[in-house]
């Protein structure tokens, strides 16, 4: 993937594995969540070595209580470039599927991230 430059206008993701670890990375507004599971996948951070890497990227990111989906950019999020945003960083198959029950609850949220589902 090659050296990246960063920009105040890059998004800071402090990244939180389970295990409590953590790791800093800077990402473009235009980035999608699938970008960042992948940049983080091929470039695991040293600090991490002991953590256990998946043989295929089942990486997902989860914030503000919702795993968000491939697709969604951190501009969708509506992230302010030059901040930290914090986002929790799991290995998972699948994206669980929203409970019909949250989504009625979650409706007036759909505006934000149309995208999210509900950690059930």
């Amino acid at each position: 993937m090659g050296t990246r430059h960063f920009t105040s206008e890059e998004i800071n993701l402090k990244l939180i594995l389970v295990s409590g670890r953590t790791k800093e990375f800077h990402f473009a507004p235009s980035d999608s969540v699938a970008y960042i599971t992948q940049y983080v996948y091929d470039n695991w951070p040293s600090e991490w070595v002991d953590e256990h890497r998946p043989e295929t990227n089942i990486l997902r990111l989860i914030y503000q209580g919702r795993f968000l989906h491939g697709s969604v950019t951190l501009s969708t999020l509506q992230l302010t470039a030059g901040s930290t945003t914090v986002m929790h960083l799991v290995m998972r198959e699948q994206l669980p599927e929203p409970n019909s029950q949250e989504q009625v609850k979650d409706k007036a949220r759909e505006e934000h991230c149309p995208n999210c589902c509900r950690i059930s």
